[in-house]
């Protein structure tokens, strides 16, 4: 059995004290390819040694995290993210989106930046991989403008309702499913099922969010088989089906050998 991990962000400092330990449990699970967000410039080297230590299972994205568009840094912020476009292979861009939780006032240059990345992935045929917090209706504003045959990707940590999931889908994006579905208040397990399988994909967002029964502990890649065993649950299919159709599905938005 094999699973994608589609989110992780495993070169972060949380994992420096066991970051090879981390991806062999992960590994020994049958949990081989990892997509890997950004955030922002500052962990562009780390990324990029991740990439060069584990070449086969690392699959990087590029792109400006919307809770690091700030007034005075943003515009060199994309102008890094447009270089590494033009230097190096990506899988996606992302996480990019719109987080209305920490910032309001930055809306407009998030609107600004989302637009921007999500017009370089379109002119790449690249995936997109969307955050969004508190930001259901700005997020979909953006889409709804961008959208074309052109537009496709991941609603990265899904956490709306039945209706804004179909209404992901209708855009041609994947729902991402982690840690969130395995919370007894976590509501998406209410109509998952509802959504066809073919239409999620799995994920950690490791180091946050890590499921229950480690929920408030460091997230790690090696738990997606909690995600897994819930969402087999929810669809009432055993577990090595989810794996089998998440996978696929991870393999062909990422373009995955």
């Amino acid at each position: 059995m094999f699973l994608i991990d589609t989110h992780t962000h495993l070169y972060t400092e949380e994992f420096d004290e066991d970051r090879d330990a981390a991806i062999q449990r992960a590994n020994d699970l049958g949990i081989t390819n990892f997509v890997i967000p950004a955030i922002d410039s500052t962990y562009s080297k780390a990324m990029d040694d991740l990439k060069k230590n584990y070449p086969r299972q690392m699959h990087l994205m590029t792109g400006l995290h919307p809770t690091h568009v700030k007034p005075d840094v943003y515009k060199q912020e994309l102008e890094h993210v447009a270089q590494r476009l033009d230097e190096q292979t990506f899988s996606a861009i992302g996480e990019i989106g719109i987080d209305l939780y920490w910032d309001r006032s930055t809306l407009s240059i998030q609107q600004e930046a989302f637009k921007t990345q999500i017009q370089w992935a379109k002119s790449r045929e690249l995936p997109i991989v969307i955050h969004c917090r508190d930001a259901f209706d700005e997020t979909f504003a953006v889409l709804e403008a961008e959208k074309d045959s052109s537009l496709y990707g991941v609603f990265h940590c899904f956490t709306g309702n039945l209706e804004q999931a179909k209404h992901a889908i209708a855009l041609n994006l994947k729902l991402g499913i982690g840690g969130i579905a395995t919370f007894k208040n976590g509501k998406i397990d209410q109509f998952l099922n509802e959504i066809p399988i073919e239409n999620i994909v799995l994920e950690t967002d490791a180091p946050y969010l890590a499921p229950t029964p480690y929920r408030g502990k460091r997230n790690e890649s090696s738990y997606l088989l909690k995600v897994a065993q819930k969402v087999a649950l929810i669809y009432d299919i055993p577990v090595e089906e989810v794996a089998r159709i998440t996978t696929a599905t991870a393999r062909t938005v990422f373009k995955i050998a």
